[in-house]
């Protein structure tokens, strides 16, 4: 049996995602921003993959934790130096919503950097490069398309596990819904916001670096890929985990599987406005539910489809 690309590409795409969307969550919901930097994370994965592979010669897999300690420091960074000063200061939300677009300009200019340093030194291709070829096969099918939903699968329940099983996980709740609160039952909120800003870059450079495997890399692709992970986290609801993997899923299925059906339905040319995809979504969902699918009242859906 012959299984279709394009059926990989939404697999892949649709759970690296839901990876970023959780990343771009949780650090939304310690400063109540959106992180215009958090997919340049991602680009910082991609060209660790390319490192481990091209210059260490290394299998891509050995990115993974190197890309999560290196882009969660990167968040890290965003929110200790430039977001937390801004919040004492009581800087306005737009004010610190422009800071991290300002960071992410600074993030792309040292990828372009490093990828001009990679091609002097390594004479390595380090623009719209991709790294299939070095991924290996599993019953005739790349190792990235059952690597990427394991991944999101195994993260989703260490996250469940953390935030509902652990100390810190309740901590972590108790800090992000109410701050003063949290602190005078002695949660150590600022511990708790950089802990969670380093795993919401961490995920965000494990989906980079798997994201290398499949798609094509380069300096830019932060912002090629940005609406994508906003139109996930917006469909989730911006402020539930489980909402961010069921919105990465959905709109990175629908973008691809979408885009395929639309094309064939009216030509080629409508592959050019995939971009449109999640940028639809955004808006329908602002307009339908502002809460995303974590604030729709599922259970008032099943109490009227079971007395129908």
């Amino acid at each position: 049996m012959i299984f279709d690309p394009i059926y990989s590409d939404a697999i892949i795409f649709a759970s690296l995602l839901g990876l970023l969307s959780i990343g771009l969550t949780l650090t939304y919901l310690t400063t109540r921003v959106p992180n215009f930097a958090h997919a340049s994370f991602a680009t910082i994965g991609v060209y660790i993959a390319l490192i481990a592979t091209r210059v260490w010669e290394s299998s891509p897999y050995v990115a993974i934790p190197i890309a999560f300690v290196i882009s969660g420091m990167v968040a890290l960074s965003l929110y200790h130096f430039i977001l937390k000063p801004l919040i004492r200061k009581g800087s306005s939300q737009a004010i610190q919503m422009i800071a991290t677009l300002a960071f992410d300009l600074v993030v792309i200019a040292v990828l372009n950097i490093t990828a001009d340093y990679i091609v002097k030194t390594f004479q390595v291709t380090s623009r719209e490069f991709t790294l299939r070829s070095y991924d290996s096969e599993l019953a005739g099918l790349p190792f990235i398309v059952f690597v990427a939903p394991i991944t999101i699968a195994i993260l989703a329940i260490m996250l469940h596990v953390i935030l509902k099983k652990t100390k810190f996980g309740i901590a972590m709740r108790a800090a992000t819904q109410n701050s003063d609160l949290a602190e005078t039952v002695g949660v150590n909120v600022k511990l708790v916001y950089g802990v969670s800003w380093i795993m919401g870059g961490g995920f965000a450079g494990i989906a980079g670096a798997l994201m290398s495997l499949w798609f094509q890399g380069d300096p830019n692709l932060g912002p090629q890929i940005i609406p994508s992970v906003f139109a996930a986290s917006i469909v989730g609801g911006f402020l539930s985990i489980y909402g961010a993997i069921a919105g990465g899923l959905l709109v990175g299925l629908t973008e691809v599987l979408g885009t395929r059906f639309l094309a064939g339905e009216f030509g080629s040319w409508l592959i050019a406005y995939r971009p449109l995809i999640p940028l639809v979504f955004i808006v329908v969902t602002l307009m339908l539910a502002p809460r995303g699918l974590a604030g729709i009242n599922w259970s008032r859906f099943r109490r009227h489809g079971s007395r129908t």
